[in-house]
């Protein structure tokens, strides 16, 4: 069943973008306009082992003894759990013991968790036309439902946690109209990582990402919540879809309680609009060191590889190995090439366990790990040493973002991934 209500329409009012509708709903305001600070109520505060335990302490030392609302704070153990270390270990205790003293309901240790932006959309706790913050710079995946989320710092997710309320300046928009279809192995990847080549690191900086037209039917929820992951490498404050029949599909029997569904009013203003014809774009790789740098992978030419990640809150869901099974079945990885694939929740796990995914990618010579974020950060469950490649379904390539500073990441789909751990080189699906 699904609980929904559109919009009251108010024509007394200006224009405003998505973003700007839930942003005035949740300040108690008829309007907002780009620029202007507000104050806004939370639907849902997130954090995780390595940002909470600052916010705790911080909280603590605010002299705060109690949590806004209990079943709107979500604590998701991800980065370095299973506990890499014992630095580790005791960030998650500090996190395990806070969400017991405060009784939060959504706290998430190891054997239930999940790389938290694949949890929480999976679990029904962040929903269309809702505003919520994480201490975590791609909390803007939930934009994919329809939601205004946003990445804060640790300081603000404790008065978050406290308070129910956040700060934010409201930002303008550029405006992302999506035509045609994609093709096949072509994802929501190639489509961000296209879009980011086009607009550089900084072209949206500090505005909202808003995607619309007639494309969106060719994305599925799985590619919606990759591209709206990754507005964060635009520098956009947030990435948002327009919600239509996918997404109120995907949050059915998922999202149980009331949310607004908001469109844009058709005199918004937008910095500009950009058209995008989805039929057009090929599979994409990112080039070190920037998610800028990219190429089409005609364009990549021979670059040999030691490592392939498939994973991470970008592409850790159950289409994302499904391609990556298909591609691998019947087939070996390459010799010196180390392939990781780590599903994104252990739901997910579970479904490719049935589905017969996992033992198509162990019989190719893959590991399989447990739900974490592991190796997209450098942390553990895939380290580079000095010189070594990977190709990473993951939404960073920083330098020394995986490990050693002089190691080399190329981002990409998890087709080119998967195809790329059988030749040992960067490659196609249709080069495999």
């Amino acid at each position: 069943m699904i609980f929904y209500q559109t919009e009251e329409r108010k024509k007394s009012t200006m224009g405003m973008t998505m973003t700007q509708k839930i942003l005035a709903a949740h300040a108690g305001l008829d309007s907002v306009q780009a620029g202007q600070l507000i104050n806004a109520k939370l639907d849902m505060v997130l954090g995780n082992d390595i940002t909470s335990p600052v916010a705790i302490n911080e909280f603590k030392k605010a002299g705060f003894t109690s949590v806004f609302d209990k079943e709107k704070i979500s604590l998701v153990m991800d980065h370095f759990v299973p506990n890499k270390d014992i630095k580790a270990a005791e960030q998650s205790k500090q996190c395990r013991e806070f969400a017991g003293e405060m009784g939060i309901t959504n706290f998430y240790d190891v054997g239930n968790m999940g790389v938290e932006h694949a949890l929480l959309p999976e679990k029904g706790l962040v929903g269309p036309g809702e505003c919520i913050i994480g201490a975590d710079s791609h909390t803007c995946t939930y934009g994919a439902l329809g939601a205004f989320s946003t990445g804060v710092g640790s300081t603000d997710m404790a008065a978050g946690m406290a308070t129910g309320q956040a700060w934010f300046k409201v930002p303008s928009a550029i405006r992302f109209e999506l035509t045609g279809k994609l093709n096949k192995y072509v994802s929501g990847k190639d489509v961000i990582l296209h879009i980011i080549g086009k607009i550089g690191v900084d072209g949206a900086l500090y505005r909202s990402m808003e995607f619309t037209g007639p494309g969106l039917a060719s994305l599925s929820m799985e590619d919606r919540l990759c591209m709206a992951n990754m507005a964060i490498e635009a520098g956009a404050k947030n990435g948002i879809f327009a919600v239509d029949d996918i997404t109120l599909a995907y949050v059915k029997d998922r999202v149980n309680r009331l949310f607004t569904v908001y469109e844009a009013d058709e005199d918004a203003e937008y910095d500009e609009v950009i058209e995008i014809d989805l039929s057009q774009i090929k599979s994409t790789v990112s080039f070190p060191h920037l998610p800028e740098n990219t190429k089409t992978i005609d364009q990549v030419g021979d670059i040999k590889i030691d490592q392939v990640v498939i994973g991470s809150c970008t592409n850790g869901r159950l289409s994302d190995l499904a391609v990556a099974a298909e591609i691998l079945k019947g087939k070996k990885v390459a010799k010196n090439v180390r392939a990781i694939i780590i599903p994104a929740t252990q739901q997910i796990y579970m479904d490719a366990m049935k589905l017969g995914y996992l033992e198509t990618f162990i019989q190719a010579g893959c590991a399989v790990s447990t739900p974490t974020c592991g190796p997209c950060l450098g942390g553990y469950m895939g380290i580079l040493a000095d010189g070594e490649r990977a190709v990473a379904t993951t939404n960073r390539n920083f330098v020394g973002r995986m490990g050693h500073v002089n190691s080399e990441v190329y981002l990409a789909s998890p087709a080119v991934a998967a195809a790329s751990a059988i030749a040992g080189k960067i490659a196609g699906p249709e080069q495999d």
